[in-house]
Order: structure tokens, then sequence, then C-alpha cells
């Protein structure tokens, strides 16, 4: 079993006051800090930029990391187009419990992001052109970083878009530099959105696109 089936991933929740993502958020940021990396729910914008720099038009399959309490999956969801394929993957039981309320229509495993290539398979997704991403990069070991990002490689198409997002905290972690880098020998186009400066904390997007 990979150190990914022991994080939890960090949940978003742009509404302000909401009982069940605010209240998840922050108690399973009290179990595990190191893990959840946040001290609160993203915001609007951060949901916004994370989801508006995809080709929704051409994406046909899209596969979502560690949405947490589902805004993420809400937005995409918004967003796909009416032929795309879409499903996410969420370690946490109590976590994809709370997407699969917020967002009905979408299909959540309770999975390693590891196993994306299997899973693509079950649900008959051939090739995957988008994969929007939560997780918790700086907080996990080399290995681990590896197994998601190489996972990630063998089924994103040519020319596929990844995007995930980082803490500025988090960046002069050694972890957080050491994924920093590997993103940049992974993809040939590798770019930095502006900083959501109204996100507690303050964070950026990294936006990928495979050769």
């Amino acid at each position: 079993m990979s150190a990914e089936s022991n994080h939890t991933t960090a949940p978003h929740d742009h509404t302000p006051g909401s009982s069940g993502g605010a209240w998840t958020f922050l108690r399973n940021f009290a179990r595990s800090p190191t893990q959840v990396g946040a001290i609160w729910p993203s915001s609007p914008g951060l949901v916004r930029r994370m989801v508006e720099w995809f080709d929704w038009e051409s994406a046909r399959g899209v596969v979502e990391f560690g949405p947490g309490t589902g805004v993420f999956t809400e937005a995409i969801l918004a967003s796909l187009h009416q032929d795309a394929k879409f499903f996410a993957i969420e370690r946490s039981a109590e976590l994809a419990s709370i997407t699969r309320r917020r967002c009905p229509s979408a299909t959540v495993l309770e999975e390693s992001a590891e196993r994306v290539a299997d899973l693509c398979r079950d649900q008959q997704i051939e090739q995957v052109d988008a994969v929007i991403c939560g997780l918790p990069w700086a907080s996990f070991p080399d290995s681990l970083q590896d197994g998601i990002l190489n996972a990630t490689l063998d089924v994103l198409a040519p020319g596929g878009q990844f995007a995930t997002f980082a803490y500025w905290q988090g960046v002069v972690l050694p972890a957080g530099q050491r994924f920093s880098k590997k993103l940049h020998q992974a993809f040939p186009s590798v770019h930095r959105s502006p900083t959501v400066w109204k996100n507690m904390p303050p964070a950026f997007i990294y936006r990928c696109t495979k050769s």
C-alpha cells in the first residue's frame, strides 16, 4: 500500500460557514496538519484560476485527483463538454462521500492516483486530455511524488493538460522544491499562474502541457 493511502487530501469549500465542507476541512487539518497543508478552505478565485486554463471544448477524458469536498469537482462539471467522460479519485472515504453529496452526477472513486491507468480502463476512458489535481504534493515523500507523476504522464495524451495548485508556504519546503523540479523535468511547458492573494494561504497554479 502506498503512502498516499494514509494522506488526507486538502478539502476545499468556497462557501463561508458551510457546515459540511468547512467543518470537515478543519477536522482533517486538525488530524493531519502536515498533510492537509492549509488552515482555511480554498477561495472562489483559486477555483476559477484552476479551471479557466483548460481547453474544455476539446477535452474528452478528464480526471481529478484529490477532490476534497468537491468545490473543484463542481466547477469541472460546469465546464465539461457534453461528450466528455470524467471521474475523480479520492482516498478519504469521508471526503469522497461529501463530494458525492455535493456533486451527485460525478463518479468518485476511493482509490490511489497511482492507479489512474487501471481506473481509466475501468471507466472506459482511452486517453486523458486533462488532469485537475488538488493533492498536497509538498507533504509527499519523493517516491510517492514520482509514482503519481509517472502515472499521470502515462495516461495523459500528447498535448494533454495538467494543473495543480501550490501554497507559497509549501514551495519553500524541500518536498515542494523537489516537486517543482520534477514538473519541469516531466513537462516541456510549465507555467505559474498569477498568485491568488485572497486565498488563505496565498496560492498559485502550476499549468503543465505534455509534448
